[in-house]
Formats: structure tokens, C-alpha cells, sequence
């Protein structure tokens, strides 16, 4: 497009600083006219300017005729075939993984069964060579068809009781939503009954502890009997606990809030501290942080979880579990506080639910917890320096 030229510049000017006065419309088209582009050629026009393409033209009645080609169609159902015939025989190993694996767990639980009794659970667990002195499990709430919470309560219940007779002295059960430390003393009923059910009436059933971080502890009654008459204690005598102590028992109830909530907690608290100049930066160091991380699942009195038989080597505060037990096809821990599983031994149960449609059941066995403590008594601790 060429400049515009002085003249038709002043002539434009002066009829836009007039409104539109000086010039007409027809007056106007003229000025602009040598200035504007030539308009686009019409597809009529260009059509009959341009000679037919015999190249074209042959293409387009090529493509109007053509059939489908017969190498993509093979490559696309051969691809379909092997993608079936992989998921056949992953499909086929799972399912007999499952029925094996289902049917070993049948036979063990019926040779390793318990039958409410501590003395069968004691010679399951006898010859061991160590038992975690912490003890935590990872369980899932259920739906309503599966129980909901009663049978999740139920679980805790058989896991206290097992949990008492092998000889540990403390449990922890996590599960996720929390559930369980909103029925805390329902929940202390139903382990007290479970426990009676194995041990017999107090003072053999063990006393129990329970607690939940940012909760009172609800105790049973105190470990030491109160006077009985002369028959009573006679038949105590004779049991099985008659030359120790009353067995004690401490359930901690975790959930999800116990772990990124609990830090982020933390954090704001040592924020705010820092800001208010209560506490210098400088003091805030890992071993303040994993105290008092630690300090939030650990148990009311530390000479409950910490013992004279842990194994060499191993440092650790009095809430960290030596063993956790994932009660589930899959190693899904669900958000379990990571700061107290740096150094436990984690099972999972796998498909050994005895369901072989692959729901993923996570049903608690006995078979399953005798298994665990088998793993754990003969794994190998290589702990750094």
C-alpha cells in the first residue's frame, strides 16, 4: 500500500477536524480508494483462471474409490489379541494365587486356632525368639452390609485379647476416619467382655489402658485384686497366671488427624513461638521436632512400651511400633503417622482373606496375626549408624 501524499494527508485532516463538513461520502471513498488493497479474487474467478489439475482430480476419484487398506486393519486386531491374552493370563495367575493362597490360610488356621483359649496362643507364640513389645495394626471401617462399626469394634476386641495373650503389652489400632475414639468407652466395654471371654472373670483378665492423642485414658480397674474371700483366691491360685502378676494391656486408637494435621499443628505452634520471641530459630532443631511428634502418640506411662528385651540398636521413642500389621491385599498404610514407622517392621496380609472374587477383603484372622509375629521373629534388623 503506498504512503499517503501531503495533499490527500491535509485534505483528510481537515475533514475529520470538521466533523465530516469538507468532504462527502462519495468524496471520501475517492481520497482512500488508490490507498486500499485490491479485493480477493472470487473461487468462481479463481476456478476459471486456473486449468484443471488431471493430478487433482485423479486423487479425488482415487480417495471417492478407494477401499480400506487390509495391514492396518491385522495390526489393530492383532494388537487387541495380545492385550487379551495378557490380561487371560494375568487374570488366570491371580485367581489361582488367590485359591492357594485361600486354601493354605484355611489349613493353617485350622491347625494354629486359638479357640479362646491364651494357653493355645501362648504355645504358638513360645518358641519365638523376640515379640514386638508394640504391637499396630492397620484397619479399615466397613461398610453397613460388612458390619460397619460393630464388627470393627469386634476386630479391635479379638486383637487385645491375642495381643494380651502373646505377651504384648501394648496395641495400637489405626483407622483412618477416626471412628473409634468417638465410642472410647463402648469400645472399653466390648474389649473387657472379649477379654473375660478368653482369660476368665478378673483379676485373670488382664486390666486395660486405653488412650487416644488429644483424649483421656479410660482405664479399667486397678492391677492389683482386691481382697477375696479364701475360695475365690484358692481358684485364682490355680490358674494360669497364678505365679505372675496381673497381665496389663494398652490400647492406643490412632486416626488420620494424628498425622499431617498433628504436624501441621506443630509447625504453627513453633511459628508462633518463634514471632511471639518465646523461642529462638536457632532451638528448633530435628530432636525438639521428633519429641514432641513423638510425644503426641506416646503412652501415659513410658515403662509400658519400653522394655529391657529390645533388640540391640534400636533407639526409639515409646510410641514407635516394632511391628505393623496391614490388615489388606496391599501395603496401604492411609495416611499412618510416617514419624512413627521409620524403623518398624511392616506385613501386609495380602489376599489371604479367603476371598478369591478379589474384593480386597481385609478381614482379621488369627492365622494372619500368628504370621506376623512368625515374619517378625525371624527378620534380620540392620539398623545404620
Amino acid at each position: 500500500m503506498p504512503p499517503f501524499s501531503e495533499a490527500d494527508t491535509k485534505v483528510y485532516r481537515r475533514d475529520v477536524a470538521s466533523g465530516g463538513r469538507v468532504l462527502s461520502a462519495a468524496e471520501r471513498e475517492r481520497l482512500l480508494q488508490p490507498y486500499l488493497p485490491p479485493p480477493p479474487p472470487s473461487e468462481s474467478s479463481q476456478a476459471g483462471s486456473q486449468p484443471p489439475n488431471n493430478n487433482t482430480s485423479q486423487r479425488q476419484k482415487s480417495r471417492r474409490h478407494h477401499r480400506p487398506r487390509v495391514r492396518p486393519f491385522l495390526k489393530a486386531k492383532l494388537y487387541l489379541l495380545i492385550f487379551f491374552l495378557i490380561q487371560l493370563i494375568f487374570g488366570i495367575y491371580i485367581r489361582l494365587r488367590q485359591i492357594y493362597n485361600a486354601t493354605v490360610y484355611r489349613l493353617l488356621g485350622i491347625r494354629h486356632h486359638h479357640h479362646r483359649t491364651p494357653e493355645y496362643i501362648q504355645k504358638d507364640v513360645k518358641n519365638l525368639d523376640r515379640i514386638p513389645e508394640h504391637l499396630s495394626v492397620i484397619l479399615k471401617f466397613k461398610s453397613e452390609e460388612d458390619g460397619g462399626l460393630e464388627a470393627l469394634m469386634d476386630e479391635v476386641a479379638e486383637l487385645c485379647a491375642w495381643s494380651a495373650a502373646a505377651g504384648i503389652p501394648l496395641l495400637s489400632v489405626y483407622e483412618k476416619s477416626g471412628i473409634l475414639k468417638t465410642y472410647m468407652a463402648s469400645l472399653q466395654e466390648l474389649v473387657k467382655q472379649k477379654l473375660s471371654s478368653y482369660f476368665g472373670t478378673p483379676p485373670a483378665a488382664p486390666s486395660l489402658r486405653m488412650f487416644a492423642p488429644n483424649h483421656s485414658s479410660v482405664s479399667s480397674p486397678s492391677r492389683t485384686p482386691s481382697p477375696q474371700p479364701p475360695a475365690v483366691a484358692q481358684s485364682a491360685a490355680d490358674g494360669p497366671y497364678s505365679d505372675k502378676r496381673r497381665p496389663h494391656l494398652d490400647l492406643l486408637l490412632l486416626s488420620a488427624t494424628d498425622g499431617r494435621d498433628t504436624l501441621v499443628d506443630l509447625t504453627r505452634t513453633l511459628a508462633e513461638m518463634a514471632q511471639a520471641q518465646k523461642l529462638r530459630p536457632k532451638d528448633i532443631t530435628s530432636n525438639l521436632i521428633n519429641t514432641e511428634i513423638s510425644a503426641t502418640t506416646a503412652t501415659p506411662d513410658a515403662r509400658l512400651t519400653i522394655g529391657d528385651n529390645r533388640p540391640a540398636g534400636k533407639e526409639v521413642g515409646a510410641g514407635e511400633p516394632d511391628l505393623v500389621i496391614v490388615f489388606g491385599p496391599v501395603v496401604k498404610l492411609d495416611g499412618y503417622p510416617p514419624w512413627q514407622i521409620r524403623l518398624s517392621e511392616i506385613f501386609c496380609v495380602g489376599d489371604s482373606g479367603g476371598d478369591v472374587s478379589g474384593s480386597g477383603s481385609t478381614r482379621v484372622e488369627y492365622q494372619a496375626f500368628l504370621r506376623a509375629l512368625w515374619k517378625y521373629a525371624g527378620a534380620n534388623f540392620n539398623f545404620g549408624r
